[in-house]
């Protein structure tokens, strides 16, 4: 379900709305969800972004149900995945954020996966539990990592004005 409050000119699409008109410059909110356990780091990106000329794809479903199982057979799963696959394949940024004390499984994921993209920003504190892993990736593929959400969101911006 797409959801953009009329007094934003950003555009916000939710999983699994699968709209296809992109406004301006796109950026998806890949990081730590861990099935809805994770503080909404998303809400504060995307109130932080609302009023830039922009589509925001967040992947934080709106009814996720933590006890979908986690198999290709099961429609909500696998509609779920495959929209944020396909909206990280769209997507001009990918804001990429490791919240302290998280697992992030997928993240670390979609990390390997989209590192070599060149439109990765990378958020990951020192708490992190694996952050040195997080650390080489970035070095390797030479994705720009900074320390904490406020850094990883002004250089988000600065990527979307680019």
């Amino acid at each position: 379900m797409s959801s953009s409050p009329s007094t934003s000119p950003a555009r916000v699409i939710l999983a699994p709305d699968r709209t296809t008109q992109i406004t301006g410059k796109s950026i998806f909110l890949a990081g730590s969800i861990d099935m809805g356990a994770a503080i909404d780091w998303q809400a504060a990106t995307i109130s932080a972004l609302a009023d830039r000329p922009i589509t925001i794809l967040s992947p934080r479903r709106a009814h996720w149900d933590a006890s979908w199982p986690q198999d290709v057979a099961f429609a909500p799963f696998r509609e779920q995945v495959e929209w944020e696959l396909d909206m990280l394949d769209r997507a001009d940024v990918i804001m990429l954020f490791f919240a302290g004390g998280s697992k992030s499984p997928i993240s670390l994921l979609e990390l390997g996966l989209y590192a070599g993209s060149k439109r990765v920003v990378v958020g990951c504190p020192a708490d992190f539990y694996r952050r040195g892993n997080v650390q080489i990736v970035c070095e390797r593929f030479g994705v720009e990592m900074v320390e904490s959400f406020e850094e990883l969101l002004k250089a988000a911006e600065h990527r979307l004005e680019a």
